[in-house]
């Protein structure tokens, strides 16, 4: 039983693949309350499932790249429960599995991009082929820089239209594509390891100033 779930976008998906399917998931879209709604999420898909902790075999988790804060919640929690549960985690770009969903619409025709907010008036960004494979990326930049033809999807395309205005769906994550991806082995497989891109906001103080 493989539980998968990212916060590395203002949702927080869950969802349980039992290896044929997918049994159960849950999103809640809010930028603000990662640490708050990862854990009922996950207690919720596993009651919807009857699912004990010792019934999970692996973890699949969204490694960004995202904001500091909810990302590290994402990524804390899938290796503390592997840890705990002496089971594997694996971990895959976000941006893939956003790419995923988009090629299996069949509406993506051609390359494209998928850009998610990274705050500060820019996007994190990468490039896919039609069947939503990743060519280059990711980065993080402002839109201005990324913008050109391509279809765009992701809510990077919905935050900044004049630089994106060919929206696609999906517009965040689908954990329930996370698990599958995984299942299958159709995606990059990583070390859970966060992919920020850029420094956190926080950084330790400097050295005190000589007070003359």
């Amino acid at each position: 039983m493989l539980l998968a779930f990212d916060t590395a976008t203002p949702a927080v998906t869950v969802a349980l693949h039992d290896g044929e399917r997918v049994v159960a998931e849950s999103t809640r879209i809010d930028a603000m309350r990662h640490g708050e709604l990862l854990a009922p999420g996950i207690s919720s898909v596993m009651s919807t499932a009857g699912v004990l902790r010792q019934d999970l075999t692996a973890i699949a988790v969204g490694v960004g790249p995202g904001p500091f804060t909810g990302l590290r919640v994402g990524l804390v929690t899938a290796r503390t429960l592997a840890a705990v549960l002496e089971i594997p985690v694996y971990g895959v770009c976000t941006l893939d599995v956003l790419a995923a969903e988009a090629g299996d619409t069949g509406m993506v025709v051609e390359d494209f991009v998928v850009a998610t907010d990274a705050r500060r008036k820019e996007v994190y960004w990468a490039t896919y082929d039609e069947h939503g494979q990743r060519v280059d990326g990711p980065y993080v930049a402002k839109p201005a820089n990324v913008a050109g033809e391509q279809p765009v999807v992701g809510r990077g395309a919905l935050l900044y239209p004049d630089a994106f205005p060919r929206y696609l769906p999906p517009e965040n994550p689908s954990a329930a594509v996370l698990a599958c991806a995984v299942t299958v082995e159709r995606l990059a497989l990583l070390d859970p390891e966060p992919l920020y891109l850029r420094r956190p906001d926080v950084a330790p103080p400097g050295k005190p100033k000589r007070v003359s």
